[in-house]
């Protein structure tokens, strides 16, 4: 049991003292990269779905 709190404060003593955090301005601006790359991925994806569809819709009309 000692060895699992002594995890436990090192671990609390690590993320309180040794890690540095984004600032609140950081972390909205990474947010906001993250979120127009996954809209752009999206509308690619999107892109690809639907000419793939218009294209298999197409030769299946040749049968």
């Amino acid at each position: 049991m000692s060895k699992f709190k002594t995890y436990i404060d090192e671990t609390t003593n690590e993320l309180f003292h040794k890690v540095s955090w984004p600032s609140w301005s950081e972390l909205q601006g990474s947010a906001i990269v993250v979120a127009i790359a996954s809209i752009i991925i999206a509308l690619i994806v999107f892109a690809m779905d639907f000419t793939f569809n218009k294209g298999m819709e197409a030769i299946y009309q040749l049968f």
